[in-house]
């Protein structure tokens, strides 16, 4: 969760689309230019242990509009093992 967070804030669209769960991955642009995302804040989290093959993370990340305006995402996200990485698949 950290990682793609990172990827949202540096904006590193590659990395996005090769954590996103093959299923699940739009096709329209991953990162939204007009957002600079300025913190991270994981609240809770379930399974994805080693044996594990999905789990939650549930987090608020803040982000600032190019217009000045702030705001935060909550989400409970999911994540599933594929090919034996950790991919996203979208909200819980």
């Amino acid at each position: 969760m950290r990682a793609r967070y990172s990827a949202f804030a540096t904006g590193n669209e590659r990395f996005l689309a090769d954590t996103w769960c093959s299923t699940s991955r739009p096709a329209d642009p991953l990162l939204d230019e007009t957002l600079t995302w300025t913190g991270l804040f994981v609240t809770g989290r379930t399974g994805g242990g080693l044996l594990e093959q999905d789990g939650t993370v549930r987090f608020t990340a803040r982000y600032r509009r190019a217009d000045g305006t702030s705001g935060q995402l909550r989400e409970n996200s999911r994540f599933v093992r594929e090919d034996g990485r950790w991919r996203y698949l979208g909200p819980a």
